[in-house]
């Protein structure tokens, strides 16, 4: 009588033990359980080669260490991202400036900023703009390098409350003037969408951290 060595009924995997744990990573029961159903239906004229085993089991050990070391450095940027938020709450009540182009007017409010001039500009304007396209100029004369300072008084230039963008140019075809806007930080919040830490100024707006260039000293107003 013929006796069919591989008359044994193929060991059937769980389909439950192949799924990964909640942390996302391939457990050792997992693969001890495939290994297992591995070799009991591999052609015993053919074994796979024991070398095979060993390679599966070590990649299976390195795509684990690297899911816990990405765990870990997730952990890590979330412990900095709040140690940043704790630093910069310390600013609320502090002036502050911040590079920018647009201011919003409250009702007899002021403005304040600086412009960096690279080279000493001659006739040097700044340009107010609201909503509308109406536009509004200051005129700031002759200006040597370095830094000028400016003050936008909303009661003296006749402008409403509302969202203005400034520029500046100066004669010679000096134009993109960089610009620095001041106003003291009444808030601070976290973008849903960058996740990153956005200050409030007062006669700015938001302002992204990235953004902010200096802060002052504690406002005594």
């Amino acid at each position: 009588m013929d006796i069919n060595p591989l008359n044994k009924a193929p060991l059937q995997a769980d389909s439950s033990d192949l799924l990964p744990t909640k942390n996302g990573d391939a457990s050792g029961d997992m693969f001890l359980k495939l290994l297992v159903a591995q070799i009991e239906n591999q052609d015993p004229t053919n074994p796979t080669d024991s070398a095979q085993f060993i390679n599966q089991f070590s990649q299976l050990s390195q795509i684990e260490s690297m899911n816990k070391m990405t765990r870990e450095i997730n952990k890590v940027g979330t412990l900095v991202d709040n140690i940043q938020l704790l630093t910069l709450s310390s600013l609320v009540g502090k002036q502050a400036y911040a590079e920018g182009s647009h201011i919003t007017l409250q009702e007899n409010s002021k403005a304040n900023g600086r412009l960096h001039l690279a080279h000493a500009g001659a006739n040097l304007t700044l340009h107010i703009k609201d909503a509308t396209g109406q536009e509004t100029v200051i005129p700031l004369g002759d200006q040597p390098a370095g830094d000028v300072n400016f003050t936008i008084d909303a009661t003296k230039l006749g402008l409403r409350a509302g969202k203005y963008s400034l520029s500046a140019v100066a004669d010679g075809g000096m134009q993109n003037i960089p610009m620095e806007l001041s106003g003291i930080v009444n808030s601070i919040r976290v973008d849903p969408d960058s996740n990153l830490p956005v200050l409030t100024l007062s006669g700015v707006g938001d302002v992204p951290y990235t953004q902010l260039r200096q802060f002052g000293s504690r406002s005594t107003a």
